[in-house]
Formats: C-alpha cells, sequence, structure tokens
C-alpha cells in the first residue's frame, strides 16, 4: 500500500510577517519557517495506517528550497521517502495552480492508495486543495474527518458536525483530510532523526511533470492582492484611577465604543 501525505512549509506563525512591495506576496525574508502543524496530523495518520501492515509512506510538498524542510521533519517522523517540486515559475501560485501541480506529481509516483491531507494549511486556511485534488484525478474526497480506518480495500471515516457525527466510506484510492483532533503527532525520535539523513528524496521542476511555467504562479493566478496596508502601531490605553466610579466610567466607556 502507497500513502502520499501533502506537506507544506510555511512562516513561523509567532514571527512579525510582512509582505513583498514588489508582488504583494508573503516576504519570508527573516522569517523562519516550518511544517504546518496541521499536516503533521496527516503524518502521524499515514504513519498509523503504516504500522498496521505493509505500507510505504511518501511526503509530497511544493514550495523553494526552504520546503525540504518539511519533507525533513516528515522523514524524521518516520515517512519513507520524500518528493519536493521546487520551480521559480511556482511564485505566487494560487490554490487552482497549486491543486494541478500536486495532482501530476501524484500521478508520476504512482499506484497511490491513499492521500493525506490536514484540513487546512496555517498560512492559507482555505480548505480548498484536497477538493480540487480530488477533481484533478476522479477520486473519492472526504474532509474533516476526525476517525477513520483502512480496511479491504475501503476507507471508513467519521466526520464530526456541530450537531451531529455522520459516516463516511469511499474506495480506495482516496483522498482524506484530517483535523487536528484525529490523533496525537509524535515527535521525531534521535534515531527517527537520524535515519531520515539516509531515506530518499526527489526533487522535480514543472518540466519534470510537463506542466507549462505560464500556467502557474503569480501571472496565472486567479486572484492577486492590490494593496497592502500595514498594520496601525498598538496605541497605550487609557488608565483609569479608581475613586468610587470606576464601574460607571468603564460602562460608559464601553457604551461609547458602541461595546454594549
Amino acid at each position: 500500500m502507497k500513502i502520499v501525505a501533502l506537506v507544506k512549509h510555511v512562516p513561523d506563525a509567532t514571527a512579525e510577517r510582512t509582505f513583498d512591495d514588489a508582488d504583494h506576496t508573503t516576504d519570508r525574508t527573516g522569517v523562519d519557517g516550518l511544517l504546518s502543524e496541521l499536516d503533521e496530523y496527516a503524518i502521524e495518520s499515514a504513519l498509523t495506517v503504516a504500522d498496521g501492515g505493509d505500507a510505504e509512506v511518501v511526503a509530497l510538498t511544493m514550495g523553494p528550497s526552504g520546503a525540504a524542510d518539511a519533507i525533513k521533519k516528515a522523514l524524521q517522523m518516520g515517512a519513507d521517502s520524500g518528493v519536493h517540486i521546487s520551480d521559480d515559475a511556482l511564485h505566487g501560485s494560487d490554490a487552482p495552480a497549486t491543486a494541478r501541480v500536486l495532482a501530476a506529481a501524484l500521478r508520476r509516483i504512482g499506484d497511490v492508495d491513499l492521500v493525506l491531507t490536514g484540513m487546512a494549511s496555517t498560512d492559507g486556511g482555505m480548505s480548498v486543495v484536497p477538493a480540487m485534488l480530488a477533481e484533478h484525478l476522479d477520486l473519492a474526497h472526504v474532509g474533516f474527518v476526525g476517525e477513520f480506518s483502512v480496511d479491504d480495500g475501503t476507507v471508513r471515516c467519521r466526520r464530526d458536525g456541530d450537531t451531529a457525527s455522520e459516516s463516511v466510506e469511499a474506495a480506495l484510492p482516496a483522498i482524506v483530510s484530517v483535523t487536528d483532533q484525529i490523533n496525537e503527532p509524535r515527535y521525531p525520535s534521535f534515531k527517527g532523526i537520524m535515519a531520515a539523513k539516509k531515506k530518499p528524496v526527489e526533487t522535480l521542476s514543472l518540466a519534470d511533470l510537463d506542466i507549462d511555467p505560464s500556467t502557474v504562479g503569480l501571472a496565472a493566478a486567479t486572484s492577486v492582492v492590490d494593496e497592502v496596508t500595514k498594520r496601525p502601531e498598538r496605541t497605550q490605553g487609557e488608565i483609569v484611577t479608581d475613586e468610587g466610579d470606576g464601574g460607571t466610567r468603564l460602562v460608559e466607556y464601553l457604551a461609547a465604543q458602541k461595546f454594549v
């Protein structure tokens, strides 16, 4: 059985993020990146399935050179190999282009039984790529899964809503996006960190995937950022000395700001 876990390298959410002045894309200069936290649940899900039988886990990512760190973390956790799609023409690609490129990579990998993803990326948060990917590959897609099992060529999923849970089944091959409630991702062990150094990672370009560079990237994106306004600096709050009327003054302030 071959399982592919999609992983993404994202800016550290605790860092001060800015936009590039030239094209208004995210400026990664001086900002550390890391594996998207929500993708760790997809990796753990893949490894859990693999632990229960004869399965191969491949970590797949798309991004610049720094995205190799996302592959590295997946390998340290236990994935068997990695595939990194890296091409300068991909800069600024939107979700539809991303799905098209990932679909081409999955076709190249071949014989994939199960594709696992996080429910969203922590930088974009759109949650649309898994469904788009399923459309390109003509596969079943089950999203926001809180529990699943694989048996006899079928993936059986439980999806929890606000008022009820539902069970969904799909024949393999299929694409499943999981939530952060599905498991507790493992920490890479020292043995896993050392073993990751010897695991194969294949780097692919758009030419390897037979994709026209003019169909991806910022110029081909269906939406663009026209203008960016810097977040205003935080100002010092008003300090009120309570002389017996603190409660009244607080309510008056909240009412003036139309909070109450």
